[in-house]
């Protein structure tokens, strides 16, 4: 596991804050090498599937010619949600690393950990990695979202 990725995931989720969305953002490393980035695109997209991590995952099927991402690791700012916690076993990435915890939707420790059922793949789980920076960005967007309410 690598901070630098996780810089650049955090980089990721400043592109989706200066787009206006909320600011998460993931990428996907093989071999040392990152294959894939992704940020939120949901208000862009108007598609509730634009999470961060899926459009990493997205990107990095289509770099790899395969659904299967074995061996890959994937680097994102928040806790995954019940959806993409799904998206990672059926990819059967390897390794997550997250930053902030969401102890409204996580999926891999806050509310639930859906890795912990048998559920064919179970990736290997690394939390609180740079939490602080990860969640400086999140609280700084709600805040200035509800100062312009």
């Amino acid at each position: 596991m690598d901070r630098k990725f996780m810089h650049e995931a955090l980089l990721e989720a400043k592109k989706a804050y200066n787009e206006g969305e909320v600011p998460v953002g993931a990428v996907i490393v093989k071999d040392g090498e990152i294959i894939a980035k992704g940020h939120n695109m949901r208000e862009q997209k108007n598609n509730t599937l634009s999470h961060a991590e899926i459009e990493a995952i997205n990107s990095a099927c289509k770099k790899l010619g395969s659904w299967r991402l074995d061996g890959c690791e994937l680097y994102v700012t928040l806790e995954p949600c019940p959806m993409c916690t799904g998206a990672i076993i059926n990819a059967r990435i390897k390794t997550v690393i997250f930053g902030a915890f969401d102890n409204s939707m996580g999926c891999m420790d806050s509310v639930i950990n859906l890795c912990d059922y048998p559920l064919g793949h179970k990736p290997e789980i690394y939390a609180g990695i740079c939490e602080d920076e990860c969640k400086k960005i999140l609280t700084e967007f709600f805040e200035l979202i509800r100062n312009s309410i």
